[in-house]
């Protein structure tokens, strides 16, 4: 499908871009409390808010939402504590406040926005199966050629996301997301801590296998490197380090 723009740059009315984040959960794997990864809703929020883009910020069922705990730059584990991006998020109350109050994604109208993208963290992977509404708005503002994009486990949405004429929307479409080699390097982490048996996952499935399996062509840029992959008006980034270079797809996409 090619990009069709019914909106082309008008310097009176800024670009608008929704971003989803995921609904708190608890994990059915290792039985912590999951939600949305910081850097896929600070990085993207950043690049476009840099562009003069106006962002509103949305869940599957609306209302406060919670960040993964190792997402955190103040996280004791230290993980994701160079993250100064998130931190400044983090550290504004009129954006710390956003998460706070997302509207539901049963409120957001295709015609109203000229970009959707979905973030990730662990969240979607035991949510996005039943999150319904979501499945329609992705498939809504794909069909109606307009920028429509997920990254990380966000990507989870593609395993679901069907055309009006039922076909999978991923199928024969090049994309990326949290890859087979980045969940091998997530188990064998909490499998040295003794966290987990070896017989069991961090994540109930696998967004690569997955994808593959219905027809996608797959691809990655290796561990923990920033990637993302445009086909047509879907864009795909690979994982949480790819919140910058999805937004940088996204606005490319839209003409700048």
């Amino acid at each position: 499908m090619s990009l069709r723009d019914p909106n082309p740059v008008n310097a009176r009315r800024p670009r608008r871009v929704a971003i989803v984040i995921a609904n708190p959960a608890v994990s059915t794997t290792t039985g912590w409390p999951v939600g949305f990864w910081w850097s896929e809703l600070a990085h993207p929020y950043l690049a476009f808010t840099e562009r003069g883009y106006s962002v509103s910020i949305f869940s599957p069922d609306g209302g406060r939402c919670e960040a993964d705990a190792m997402s955190d730059p103040r996280d004791p584990s230290g993980y994701s504590e160079t993250d100064l991006v998130s931190m400044g998020f983090i550290a504004s109350p009129r954006l710390a406040a956003l998460v706070e109050t997302t509207r539901p994604v049963s409120d957001l109208r295709v015609e109203d926005f000229d970009a959707l993208v979905v973030a990730g963290g662990q969240s979607p992977m035991f949510t996005f199966d039943r999150a319904e509404a979501l499945h329609r708005a992705f498939v809504a503002f794909y069909e109606a050629g307009k920028v429509t994009a997920a990254l990380c486990h966000g990507t989870a949405i593609l395993r679901y996301a069907r055309l009006s004429d039922g076909r999978l929307l991923v199928e024969g479409k090049t994309v990326t997301g949290f890859a087979n080699v980045e969940e091998d390097f997530a188990d064998e982490a909490v499998w040295s801590m003794g966290v987990l048996p070896r017989d069991q996952h961090v994540m109930p499935w696998r967004i690569e296998d997955a994808l593959k399996a219905l027809g996608a062509n797959f691809i990655q840029a290796g561990l923990w490197r920033g990637f993302a992959v445009r086909d047509g008006n879907l864009i795909t980034g690979q994982q949480n380090f790819s919140g910058a270079e999805t937004a940088v797809k996204v606005i490319d996409a839209l003409g700048g």
